[in-house]
């Protein structure tokens, strides 16, 4: 019997430490390359947005996830879904996937780690292209170029992560004060 309660703690704690906050990516912002191509900026547009998911979604509390602004506007919880929904637009526009209507039930935890996952996975790729026109949006037969993913998808979640900083502070539940979106670190 202690061997496996012994067993389910130390299972416990080796999941929790794979999906702790400093693993995820986007603690920081990462260092910039040194040329300046169409890859290496529209990453960094993509870092940006993940730099700023991860803090406006970081420790939200049940009371965070269930705010809404007005009763015909979205929760907080809901606005995560929207984000993680775009994060797969952006990140299989370059796997160069064609995107599908899925319902995904996912849990608050899984939807932030799935769409800063989704984040890094499309910056690596971008950060390393020489020709990000390539990476099409993709839906059925319609394949919609790359310059509506600034303006769409990339734009679209910078928007609504600006949303979940503003809901969380109207539950008493602001960002880290450390946190500088300037220079994209945290201040020890």
């Amino acid at each position: 019997m202690i061997s496996l309660i012994s067993a389910i703690c130390l299972f416990s704690l080796s999941f929790g430490q794979e999906t702790s906050n400093t693993e995820l990516p986007y603690y920081e912002v990462p260092n910039y390359p040194k040329e300046f191509t169409a890859g290496t900026m529209a990453a960094r547009m993509v870092d940006a947005l993940g730099f700023r998911f991860y803090w406006a979604s970081d420790g939200l509390t049940e009371k965070d996830l269930a705010y809404k602004a007005n009763e015909g506007g979205r929760s907080t919880e809901a606005t995560i879904k929207h984000i993680y929904d775009l994060s797969k637009i952006i990140a299989n526009s370059t796997l160069k996937k064609t995107n599908s209507r899925t319902e995904d039930e996912l849990s608050y935890s899984e939807m932030r780690i799935k769409t800063l996952n989704n984040l890094k996975t499309a910056a690596d790729i971008l950060r390393a292209s020489d020709d990000i026109s390539q990476f099409k949006i993709i839906f059925g037969e319609q394949e919609i170029p790359f310059w509506n993913q600034v303006n769409g998808p990339i734009a679209d979640a910078i928007w609504h992560c600006g949303q979940l900083v503003i809901y969380r502070r109207s539950t008493g539940n602001p960002i880290n004060p450390k946190v500088n979106h300037f220079t994209g670190k945290v201040n020890e």
